[in-house]
């Protein structure tokens, strides 16, 4: 009787892997579909973003392009940021189809609550930059140039501008999910971290600066969102660190 031959690293791992690479395709072509489908309308979503610096702007004042093919880029760079968000439902459900069958029950659980809430609030910060933050940051911007100088804003360097702030804005409001589950994990212990609070004021004050233009006024408006989000973080970090203990004490 031959003896059977124990199946390689590869060839174990090999279902997973085709696996993986066939939601990825589902993905990629998901994503670029979408892409394309946005630049019919390009335009319109362009004017959408750029409402917040045109209502701010002078009477017949509006943006301008410098470079040739500088709109038509910008419309391509804005699809591309924008089908990541219209297609992300069926990225994420590729993720959790992939991940899910080899978690524990109370794992997908959380798996899903982490994956849901780290999206909600990436769109929740950037809706606030976009609602509370931009108005704000272009009538002071605006209303520095006076009436002897005219603003012109460029189109790319808007659309850069915006893109910047609401990703930073984004980032900033994951701050509770991130601080909640290390210490859920137990790699932060919230006490320790509360009592350095003037060193994290140090750091985030930093890091506005370089997630947001040099100006101040956008290193303020991110940073002290930011700090409140700290403290909303420090108190999820408390109650997480609390109910893990919990557990461990159950066990």
């Amino acid at each position: 009787m031959s003896e059977q031959r124990a199946p390689s690293a590869w060839e174990a791992y090999q279902p997973h892997l085709i696996e993986l690479k066939r939601r990825l395709r589902i993905a990629l072509v998901a994503y670029f579909a979408g892409a394309f489908a946005l630049m019919s309308v390009a335009d319109r979503l362009y004017a959408w973003l750029a409402r917040p610096l045109v209502e701010a702007l002078p009477q017949g004042s509006s943006l301008v392009f410098i470079g040739v093919p500088d709109v038509f880029f910008s419309y391509l760079k804005l699809s591309l940021v924008a089908s990541l968000f219209l297609t992300s439902p069926i990225t994420l459900y590729q993720l959790w189809a992939f991940i899910a069958p080899g978690l524990y029950q109370h794992e997908r659980r959380m798996f899903l609550f982490v994956l849901t809430a780290s999206v909600g609030l990436l769109v929740l910060g950037a809706a606030f930059a976009y609602f509370a933050v931009f108005p704000l940051v272009f009538r002071f911007f605006v209303g520095l140039a006076g009436d002897a100088i005219q603003a012109m804003p460029a189109v790319r360097e808007y659309l850069s501008f915006a893109l910047k702030m609401m990703f930073a804005f984004g980032l900033a409001f994951e701050l509770p999910l991130m601080l909640m589950l290390a210490a859920r994990a137990g790699l932060l212990n919230p006490d320790a971290l509360a009592r350095k609070r003037r060193f994290v004021v140090l750091w985030v004050f930093v890091l506005a600066a370089l997630l947001t233009p040099p100006d101040v006024t956008s290193q303020v408006l991110l940073a002290v969102p930011t700090l409140l989000l700290f403290e909303i973080g420090l108190v999820l970090a408390r109650l997480a660190a609390r109910r893990a203990e919990a557990a461990k004490e159950g066990e």
